[in-house]
């Protein structure tokens, strides 16, 4: 027992920085516990994929780090940097490490902003973060050499700034803007979240000072950017594929008779007719703009043209046509390609070949040698990571990107089968986040609304100007269940404390034992939040006036 009349010692040692550690780690030790669980799925899946996972487009990727004198025409060169930083350790099981160590951040990012920002309990925030952590789908997603990862702790990293500070200074929006930079530098749709960023920051009244500095810290980056592009493709922009891929979007209803293209005055848009009904060219686009065939496709202008300044305008120019031609058609395509995102299963889409690029398999990959900008794929491969296994196959030397190793390998194959976050689940999601942005509606929606929109935007986006890709889901989740969690903030907190009796001098005053949300008790003078910090521990006991005794004041963690 601790007697109110005991005058505090002011002298007495502060607690060593061990006893302050375990002190933590018991604060929030069903977070921790999970995070090292969901460290522990990381390590078996590196043991049992090793060195690292390949997708198509990571060759792409491997080529920029590699040779890194030229930007590529087909996709921004921001995760290139990151590989080129890591390439003097010449590994690409350090590579994966190190996104596994991404995807880890974001579930910290998430658990600390509902923590501490919003006052969610510890098995609130937790309970917000389990996507990140364990689905099977996050964790093979981290493994592969793409770009993913990077993108979702930069997007995550973004919201949670914003949203962590009330008030926002030019510097912090300055940081801010720079983060949003590698976030364009990364994925294109990365600039959309500036304009989110930026209008929300409008709604809440944020002075113009530190919103001029966050598009200034943007801009600069991204025009450097688009200048060394127009020095090395000879236009000034980002990439030369967006025109062609949105061309992919609109390949499906495309219709040249609706569209009014005359042939004698529109060469360049007629060559890139489709003479299939749009009945009879099946369910993905993908083939009109990677794979030739029949000589009237995307590849009519000639092997090499696919992503040139003058095509991609001109694939842009017939994209646009036909959206505006036949916008119902546009529309309903879409549409079912954004619903496609909450089906309870993964059908397999957009082809067997991409579906199975997401899953664990019992089988070991080798490289394509592929051409790529000063040499082939494998050589790109081994030249970055000389330690990289060959073999003999069919009386070639090929380079072996992936080896499976039981029975890590099986363990993840099983785990895959049961772990992961059904699309159903993440409509649930997006759902409670509306309904949180509808009861803030006076608030413009409050702090969900940024949440919010980024991740219906990271859905609607590949749908509207590219195509469904069960890789663009994954960056939405955290961000809906962010959403979600903040709309039911008031469901999760405690009830205020209530106030003590008055305590006469000499009573005895009993210390409630140390539990999971309130921390190691401190007797004596507690030094007030600072003026912008939320007191997120609810109203404290009331603070008598000079000369009366108090009962010792208890504040909770988060």
């Amino acid at each position: 027992m601790v007697t109110a009349a005991d005058r505090p010692r002011l002298d007495a040692p502060l607690p060593d920085r061990a006893t302050r550690l375990r002190a933590f780690l018991y604060r929030h030790r069903l977070f921790v516990a999970a995070l090292a669980l969901a460290f522990l799925l990381r390590v078996v899946t590196m043991l049992g994929y090793g060195p690292a996972q390949w997708f198509n487009d990571s060759y792409e990727y491997v080529s920029g780090a590699v040779n890194p004198d030229r930007p590529s025409a087909l996709r921004p060169n921001g995760y290139s940097f990151l590989l080129l930083l890591l390439r003097p350790l010449h590994s690409f099981g350090l590579v994966v490490f190190v996104q596994h160590l991404l995807g880890l951040g974001v579930a910290v990012l998430i658990y600390s902003l509902l923590r501490v920002r919003f006052g969610l309990p510890g098995w609130g925030a937790t309970l917000a973060a389990l996507p990140v952590l364990f689905d099977a789908y996050q964790i093979q997603l981290e493994h592969l050499i793409m770009s993913d990862a990077m993108f979702m702790l930069l997007v995550v990293g973004v919201i949670t700034l914003v949203l962590w500070h009330r008030r926002m200074s030019w510097r912090l929006g300055a940081v801010i803007g720079l983060l949003l930079a590698l976030t364009a530098l990364t994925r294109s749709i990365g600039l959309p979240i500036l304009v989110l960023v930026v209008i929300y920051l409008m709604v809440k009244r944020t002075a113009w000072k530190t919103i001029a500095a966050m598009v200034v810290a943007c801009a600069l980056p991204v025009t450097g950017y688009m200048a060394w592009f127009a020095s090395a493709h000879g236009n000034f922009a980002m990439t030369n594929s967006d025109g062609a891929i949105l061309y992919m979007r609109t390949a499906l209803f495309a219709d040249c008779r609706k569209m009014d293209i005359d042939p004698r005055e529109e060469l360049e848009l007629a060559l890139l007719c489709i003479s299939a009904p749009p009945g009879q060219r099946g369910f993905s686009g993908q083939k009109y703009l990677w794979w030739a065939q029949n000589g009237q496709r995307f590849h009519a202008f000639g092997v090499g043209s696919t992503f040139t300044p003058e095509t991609n305008k001109t694939a842009g120019a017939f994209a646009q046509r036909a959206i505006l031609s036949q916008p119902l058609d546009y529309l309903s395509l879409v549409a079912g390609d954004f619903f496609r995102a909450f089906h309870w299963g993964r059908p397999r889409f957009p082809d067997f070949n991409t579906y199975r690029q997401y899953e664990f398999l019992p089988e070991t990959k080798v490289l394509p040698a592929w051409s790529s900008y000063r040499g082939s794929t494998d050589t790109d491969a081994l030249k970055y990571d000389p330690g990289l296994r060959t073999a003999p196959i069919q009386g070639k030397m090929r380079v072996i990107g992936t080896d499976v190793s039981d029975p890590w390998a099986a363990f993840m194959q099983g785990y895959q089968r049961v772990v992961r976050l059904p699309g159903i689940v993440l409509g649930v999601l997006l759902l409670i986040g509306l309904a949180g942005v509808a009861a803030r509606w006076r608030k413009l929606g409050g702090p969900v609304l940024l949440p919010w929109l980024a991740s219906f935007g990271l859905i609607l986006a590949p749908a509207a100007t590219a195509e469904f890709d069960y890789r663009y889901l994954l960056p939405a989740v955290p961000l809906a269940c962010l959403a979600a969690a903040i709309s039911l903030r008031h469901g999760f907190s405690r009830p205020a404390t209530a106030t003590p009796a008055a305590v006469t001098p000499g009573d005895a005053v009993p210390v409630e034992p140390v539990d999971a949300t309130t921390g190691p008790i401190m007797i004596g003078p507690v030094a007030p939040p600072a003026p912008d910090a939320p007191d997120l521990a609810g109203p404290g006991p009331a603070t008598p006036s000079s000369g009366t005794a108090s009962a010792p004041t208890t504040r909770s963690a988060g």
